[in-house]
């Protein structure tokens, strides 16, 4: 796994847009579009540093949304992973807690787990190709007497 990205929790997705970009220096949008369970998303990234910073929006109605409060601005941190459900198990091996089980959204596998405090780690990755089973590619010859 390698770090990706960090996720922050916005009210307002232009407002949060207008200020990144004009103070914070995050000059260039990478990705934009609408979760599965309605939030929306932006990911800037700052041309110096190369840091990438999602903005979530979850409208009133959503899933995932919930009454804004003063804690709730850290949406989550971001690992890309070669093999979604195989580093699921490893993180809560290692203590963490499932928060949304691996999925397939689109082309991706994503799945979210929380650290032993609480804060909600992405995993992301390139959808898996189903594997077919190995068949036996020895061929029998009937005997004939």
């Amino acid at each position: 796994m390698k770090f990706k990205y960090t996720g922050i929790r916005v009210r307002n997705l232009q407002r949060s847009l207008e200020f990144y970009t004009k103070t914070m220096g995050f000059t260039k949008v990478i990705e934009k579009g609408t979760m599965h369970a309605g939030g929306k998303y932006m990911q800037l990234q700052d041309t110096e540093s190369q840091q990438v910073l999602e903005l979530n929006y979850y409208p009133p109605g959503t899933k995932y949304y919930e009454e804004y409060c003063e804690g709730s601005e850290l949406d989550h941190i971001a690992f890309q992973s070669q093999n979604v459900p195989e580093d699921y198990k490893k993180l809560l091996a290692a203590g963490a807690t499932p928060a949304i089980p691996p999925w397939n959204e689109g082309n991706f596998t994503l799945a979210f787990a929380r650290d032993p405090d609480g804060i909600w780690i992405e995993l992301i990755g390139k959808k898996l190709k189903p594997t077919k089973p190995k068949t036996n590619t020895t061929t029998h010859k009937k005997k004939t007497p």
